[in-house]
C-alpha cells in the first residue's frame, strides 16, 4: 500500500484531499522498532509525530521508582507525539514497541504546515487530544474507585474489543497482541505478581486463558460483568 493510501485510513488525514494526502506523504519517513525497543523516553526533546503503520506500541508514564503505568496501547492507522510538536516541550511519556513495529514519522515544519488553513486536521487533533483526556480521566478514577480484579477485568474487556478475535461467534476472544504479565501490569496500573494471581483466579473460573504471552477470553459476558460494566 502506498503511503498516501495509508494516510486515508488515518483520521487526521481523512479531510484532506487526494493531492495534498500525496504531498504530505513524500515528507514521511519510515521508522522501524524491534519489540520491546524504545522510541523515546519521557524528557527527550520532541520534534516529530508518529504514525503506527503495522504493529503496536505502548505509551507510557514512569515513576522515579521504576513503576510504570501504560496509559494507552496504539496500533495500525493511531497516532502519537503530537503535545511535543504544538508545544515545543519534551515528550510527556515512553513509547515502547509491543511488537516488531513499523511507523511513518512526520517533523515539525512539514506537521504545522500541514495545519495551517486545514481546519478538518485541527479538529481532529482537538479530538484525539480530548479522548486522550478522558482516557486519563477514566485510569485515575479507576485507579482510585476500584479493586484490582475489576481493574484487570476491564482492561482485558477493553484489549479484547479493539484487539481480540474469534474463530466463531460466541467462541473464545484471541487478543491480537502478546503482552508478558508485566505488560498487564502497566495497562492495569499494578504489580506482575498481582497479575499473576488475578489471571490464575480468571483461569479457575473459567473466563480466559493464558499461555506464555498469548491470551484468550473464553467468557466475554461474564467477564464484562466482574469488569462492572
Amino acid at each position: 500500500m502506498k503511503p498516501e493510501e495509508f494516510l486515508q485510513g488515518v483520521s487526521l488525514f481523512q479531510s484532506l484531499s487526494d493531492s495534498d494526502r500525496e504531498s504530505l506523504a513524500a515528507s514521511l519517513k519510515r521508522r522501524s522498532l524491534k519489540k520491546g525497543e524504545a522510541l523515546f523516553r519521557k524528557g527527550d526533546e520532541g520534534s516529530t509525530l508518529y504514525i503506527v503503520k503495522a504493529g503496536s506500541v505502548k505509551i507510557v508514564l514512569p515513576s522515579e521508582m521504576g513503576d510504570e503505568v501504560a496509559a494507552a496501547i496504539l496500533s495500525k492507522g493511531d497516532f502519537f507525539g503530537e503535545l511535543a510538536l504544538l508545544d515545543g516541550m519534551p515528550r510527556s511519556a515512553d513509547v515502547i514497541a509491543l511488537e516488531p513495529s513499523e511507523l511513518l514519522a512526520l517533523n515539525r515544519g512539514d506537521f504545522i504546515a500541514f495545519l495551517t488553513g486545514n481546519e478538518g486536521a485541527i479538529v481532529a487533533i482537538f479530538s484525539y487530544l480530548s479522548m486522550q483526556l478522558r482516557r486519563t480521566d477514566e485510569l485515575l478514577e479507576d485507579a482510585h474507585f476500584l479493586n484490582i480484579p475489576t481493574r484487570f477485568a476491564r482492561r482485558l474487556v477493553e484489549l479484547g474489543r479493539k484487539y481480540g478475535s474469534a474463530a466463531e461467534e460466541g467462541g473464545p476472544v484471541e487478543i491480537g497482541l502478546r503482552l508478558t504479565q508485566r505488560d498487564l501490569a502497566s495497562i492495569v496500573g499494578t504489580t506482575r505478581e498481582s497479575i499473576n494471581k488475578e489471571l490464575r483466579v480468571l483461569r479457575e473460573k473459567g473466563l480466559v486463558n493464558a499461555e506464555g504471552d498469548t491470551l484468550q477470553i473464553l467468557d466475554m459476558e461474564r467477564l464484562e460483568k466482574r469488569a462492572r460494566l
